[in-house]
């Protein structure tokens, strides 16, 4: 909470400054899927993150989670604070995420989340699942009340930056993402695959996704969905004709199937060894974060367990070809970043410029005052016009240097806010 004056000055500057935004994570590239689990973000572990954010003087604050990657982008005057937050709301811990987090900080967080949002920083080149949920997270903060005009202006540049690079370029061209890989796998590898049993068990997003791509490159019509919740499995199934199991029946459906791929979005592993009657080879594919198959499966000598990241090193012609957009993309992100960076810069000085042109309209007031005392046939309304004109080509002229101070732009903004003492009609 709030409780002076001082404090909310201090919360309006940070908002303020670029300086003070930050990007806090870890992805695929240095944490592993067990350690990616540990700080996986729940729904209800996102609303109450948001919630806490304010009284961490965290002003501004936007969270994205997925099997890949756990980021948090926010505004505060010090990145610890939205370490430790991320830390209170997950099962991992500071000394933990150290060992395997990145932290960027004003231009490169920025950058950073255009590369993310636009698919270029996905384990899978051209995965534009993730802006999917940037715009999640960016609604949630929205409605918390910490989504800030840098921010959302960030968001929309990035989404706009994805936009165009599915339009303009090739790089999500080719059926490659994670259910894809799965389903590859499961084609290499299995003899006979259209005729083979296929258990499904969870329909999220990425369930839903590996559904459609099995029946579309199997054409298999035995496989067989279960949910924990049914009636969201009879929804999937009944736009593909497919059957659905109760929950309770997994123990017996597990043994009668030749594929069981796993994509539920429990925190614990939901199949385990003691799950398992088996007296036939089974193809387990756990695609869940945190992993939602248990290790010990293995003991079963029936059983080959493969996880999320051995398929997401899957690499075909597709992935080649994707490869050979990058530069264009990446032009179509410098010229966004470039827009948005620009209006970054402008908002930066625009209450500076503001208070500017308020202290020189008092001069002006003060001024007018004195000549119409001292002049008997002073024309004020003349003045008036004058004092404006000239008013109007000084506050452009700061405008137009700070618009061209290149790196400078900060000590030219404490120069003309200490010169003109503005300190009050900026923080105020």
């Amino acid at each position: 909470m709030i409780n002076n004056a001082t404090s909310i000055s201090k919360l309006k500057k940070t908002s303020a400054s670029t300086g003070h935004f930050f990007a806090i994570g870890l992805n695929y590239k240095k944490a592993d899927a067990e350690i990616r689990g540990h700080f996986s973000i729940s729904e209800e572990a996102q609303k109450a993150i948001l919630t806490s954010a304010p009284s961490k003087n965290i002003t501004s604050l936007t969270v994205i989670s997925t099997c890949n990657r756990t980021e948090l982008y926010g505004f505060t005057d010090n990145a610890s604070k939205i370490i430790n937050l991320l830390c209170e709301h997950t099962h991992g811990t500071v000394e933990e995420f150290e060992k395997v987090a990145y932290v960027k900080k004003g231009k490169d967080a920025v950058a950073h989340l255009f590369k993310v949002g636009t698919g270029l920083d996905s384990q899978i080149l051209g995965d534009f699942e993730i802006i999917s949920q940037l715009r999640s997270g960016l609604r949630r903060s929205k409605k918390a009340g910490l989504l800030n005009p840098f921010m959302e202006r960030l968001g929309n540049s990035v989404i706009q930056a994805s936009k165009r690079i599915k339009n303009e370029t090739e790089i999500s061209t080719g059926a490659t993402s994670v259910s894809f890989a799965a389903v590859q796998y499961i084609m290499a590898r299995v003899p006979y695959v259209n005729e083979k049993n296929i258990l499904l068990f969870g329909v999220g997003k990425i369930g839903r996704n590996t559904c459609e791509n099995l029946i579309k490159h199997t054409k298999n019509e035995h496989i067989t969905l279960v949910n924990r919740t049914k009636v969201k499995a009879e929804e999937i199934a009944g736009k593909f004709n497919l059957i659905v199991k109760d929950y309770s029946n997994i123990q017996s459906e597990i043994a009668n199937t030749d594929v069981l791929i796993v994509a539920t979005g429990a925190q614990q592993p939901t199949i385990t060894k003691e799950l398992l009657y088996l007296k036939k080879r089974l193809l387990i594919l756990d695609l869940s974060i945190p992993k939602n198959v248990s290790s010990c499966v293995k003991e079963n000598e029936n059983v080959t367990l493969i996880h999320l990241d051995e398929l997401s090193k899957v690499t075909d012609a597709t992935l080649e070809h994707r490869q050979s957009q990058i530069p264009l993309a990446e032009k179509i992100i410098a010229e966004v970043s470039d827009e948005f960076n620009l209006w970054a810069k402008n908002r930066s000085f625009a209450p500076t410029i503001k208070a500017l042109k308020t202290k020189l309209a008092e001069i002006k007031i003060g001024e007018i005052d004195n000549q119409r005392r001292k002049i008997s046939d002073f024309n004020e309304d003349q003045a008036e016009i004058i004092s404006n004109r000239i008013i109007q080509k000084i506050t452009t002229q700061f405008a137009n240097h700070l618009k061209h101070a290149n790196g400078d732009t900060e000590e030219s903004i404490n120069l003309i806010t200490k010169v003109f003492q503005l300190n009050d009609e900026v923080n105020g």
